[in-house]
């Protein structure tokens, strides 16, 4: 393994240069940051040093600091673990050196690792490198003195939005603005670097340090001006997140009251933001990303992936195009096969403008767009499905259908082909079980619209080989996808978690609470969505299919509601036909229909469950908790049945296919911080009180009343599947 260490060399031209390293990305682990402090201290004591160079190991100035610090202050609360680094190092240590300090900046200086260099007297880069501060999208804001150092090289809007959206810029852009000194070719950085500090020491250049000015912040009204405007935008865009307007508070601090005044409220507010909710949320999502990518006898059995070039994709519809969509994207050639002419030329075009769609909105430069239309081709036969790596079948939800396409394909496609199937709630066995090849079937369950939804669900049965889930898996990474290994059952992990979402949903309004209320506290808390217009958004006829699966697999906890059949029998389809829970106009926001609530109340006469025919009183609190809780409820028989491999992936699932907010951590974690004794307490009253549906897993129960967290891993003796 590497050494993480920092290193000095001192030159004949008595530059001294100080090095990082601590591989892949140079993260500044709490060694490096001890390291730092020593070789600084060692090169103003020495007299054959006149200026420093810092930089980082192998093309890389550093990626910030380790965040697995912040792990283990989330796990003990103590916070003293956090080095004091930006007072004693970057203030004290670096800014307030009596020799000049340049950084020579290569590859990417991130959060921490830019702070560094932001606290050093000038900054050379190579072209090209990446600068960003994206603390706010773990919870945090710039520790180092990033708040009140970048306004102050880069000008004040530029900083408030850099910081606020975590988006880096590149070397090129941060010359123009005055955050990057010189831009020079790689092989001169340092030599450039060290004339940089000598030319400082010797007063040809100017000894700047970035907290003492204030050129870039204009007038105080002007600033105030800025920052009021910022936090009108944050409060619209980030309603739920305490660290954006904590960061405008430490800005403004340190406008008002001078860099330095600006640096101690930061130190303060990062502390107290490192131990809050969201930061566990998001610090905890991060490492779960990380996680999905080790699947125990897939990845680490030596096997290696198989390279996937083209692939068939069965069914143009809106799934179909979406999937040929994702696949072309990533350079990967479709064979789109339909029934008949016209369905075909329908699929093609959607791709089309599914592409021209994304260069429009400049998310695709246009050759490139170009390039991936060039790589789909149509067929209405299986003439070109002889050299195909992969099928993807993507029809209506018809078992006897996907059994013939099975059938088919088995005996036409080349004997590695993996065969794979978008079904979202089907069993696979069923799929495949009129095939001999059953190593080789494979759910690859995408989410709507397909080559936009981050998340792909590759569901594996007892039979399918570790090669076929391993290059899924790859060829899910090349199409820019979170590819999360989940076990056989109905719905899979992810419907089969949020199947009692919008039942819950239909329970509460058939106790009488307002349908547009809950579908208001729901978003309030962080959904993009409620769950009735959610239904408007995927249309009647996939609640009415997904629902009957869901009732036949568990009957035990389905709650049957009218409500939708009474909806379409009243000619409504959601947004399809403009008419749902809500009214769908073109160019504007859907409206409530107040229509609907006869025939609610229609629902509500069939199905008379409101106790003494009355409305109950419930808190906002407990609508968001009656929704989301079964829902927890859910995810705990997935654990318990070992659908995931561990709980943290169905955080990252539902994070990624459901917009589950991803600074509430996912599902599972999001149980743990409400508390299972809650969650199980709760379910039990409703149960008793209301309905059935609510009633408590067996899972839910046990880790309730021994205080075991519900992300805690399974026993090996209990783990039915994976």
């Amino acid at each position: 393994m590497a050494e993480v260490i920092v290193t000095m060399e001192v030159g004949s031209d008595g530059v001294a240069v100080i090095t990082i390293s601590n591989p892949p990305v140079n993260a500044l682990a709490v060694p490096i940051l001890g390291g730092l402090k020593e070789k600084f201290a060692e090169a103003m004591r020495r007299d054959d040093v006149k200026a420093i160079v810092l930089t980082g190991k192998n093309g890389r100035f550093s990626g910030g600091f380790d965040i697995n610090v912040f792990q283990k202050v989330h796990k003990t609360g103590d916070i003293s673990q956090l080095p004091d680094v930006s007072v004693a190092l970057v203030t004290n240590t670096i800014e307030d050196a009596k020799k000049p300090i340049v950084a020579a900046v290569q590859g990417l200086a991130l959060g921490g690792g830019l702070e560094l260099a932001m606290g050093c007297h000038a900054r050379v880069a190579a072209p090209r490198a990446q600068l960003g501060l994206p603390e706010l999208s773990l919870g945090v804001m710039p520790g180092f003195g990033g708040t009140q150092r970048l306004p102050r090289l880069l000008g004040l809007s530029k900083a408030i939005d850099m910081m606020l959206t975590s988006k880096p810029i590149l070397s090129e852009e941060g010359e123009k603005l005055g955050l990057i000194d010189a831009i020079v070719p790689p092989q001169e950085l340092l030599k450039v670097a060290k004339k940089w500090a000598l030319d400082i020491a010797e007063a040809r250049k100017p000894w700047a340090r970035s907290l003492h000015r204030t050129d870039k912040i204009g007038s105080l009204s002007e600033a105030r001006a800025i920052i009021k405007a910022a936090r009108e935008h944050v409060k619209r865009t980030f309603p739920n997140l305490p660290q954006h307007q904590a960061c405008l508070d430490v800005i403004e601090e340190g406008i008002v009251h001078g860099g330095y005044a600006g640096v101690l409220k930061e130190v303060k507010e990062f502390n107290e933001l490192v131990v809050s909710d969201t930061s566990k949320g998001l610090v905890h999502i991060f490492f779960a990303q990380r996680a999905i990518s080790k699947v125990p006898k897939v990845t680490d059995v030596g096997l290696k992936p198989r390279s996937v070039k083209k692939v068939a994709v069965i069914g143009g519809g809106l799934m179909g195009s979406g999937i040929a969509t994702a696949l072309i994207l990533g350079n990967i050639k479709v064979v789109l096969k339909e029934v008949n002419s016209e369905y075909l030329q329908k699929g093609i075009k959607t791709i089309q403008a599914n592409v021209k769609g994304l260069v429009a909105r400049k998310k695709l430069p246009q050759a490139q767009g170009e390039k991936a239309l060039s790589l789909v081709s149509g067929v209405l036969d299986y003439s070109q499905f002889k050299d195909v790596d992969m099928v993807i079948e993507a029809v209506i939800e018809n078992i006897p259908l996907k059994q013939k396409i099975f059938s088919e394909i088995e005996s036409i496609c080349p004997p590695h082909c993996i065969l794979a199937t978008n079904t979202s709630t089907i069993d696979l066995n069923l799929i495949g079980e009129k095939i001999k090849s059953q190593d080789r079937v494979i759910g690859a369950h995408f989410f709507s619209p397909a080559h936009v939804m981050p998340l792909l669900e590759i569901v594996r049965t007892e039979k399918t080989s570790a090669q076929v889930i391993l290059d899924l898996m790859t060829v899910g990474k090349v199409i820019k996808k979170a590819p999360v290994v989940v076990g056989n059952c109905t719905g899979f992990a992810v419907n089969r978690t949020f199947f009692p979402y919008t039942q819950g949903a239909h329970v509460l309004l058939h106790l009488g609470v307002d349908l547009f209320r809950i579908d208001r506290l729901i978003t309030s808390f962080g959904l993009p969505m409620g769950p009735f217009q959610l239904q408007d958004l995927a249309g009647y006829g996939v609640a009415v299919a997904v629902g009957k699966e869901f009732a036949n697999a568990f009957p035990d906890r389905t709650f049957r509601s009218p409500i939708i059949d009474l909806l379409i029998k009243s000619g409504r389809n959601g947004k399809n036909n403009g008419k749902g829970y809500y009214l769908y106009e073109k160019g504007s926001k859907p409206k409530p229909d107040p229509r609907v609530f006869e025939i609610i109340e229609e629902a509500k006469r069939l199905v008379n469950i409101m106790p003494s025919g009355k409305a109950i009183n419930v808190t906002d609190k407990e609508i968001v908790e009656m929704i989301l809780f079964p829902v927890v409820n859910e995810a705990c028989r997935v654990l318990e049945e070992g659908i995931v491999v561990r709980a943290s992936d169905l955080d990252v699932a539902s994070v990624l296919g459901m917009s589950f907010p991803s600074y509430r951590g996912g599902i599972v974690f999001w149980g743990d911080l409400v508390g299972a004794k809650h969650i199980y307490t709760s379910l039990k009253k409703w149960s008793e009180k209301y309905s059935k549906f609510y009633t408590p897993s067996r899972f839910l129960e046990e880790r309730a009343n021994n205080g075991v967290p519900l992300s805690a891993p399974m026993s090996a003796s209990s783990r039915a599947r994976l």
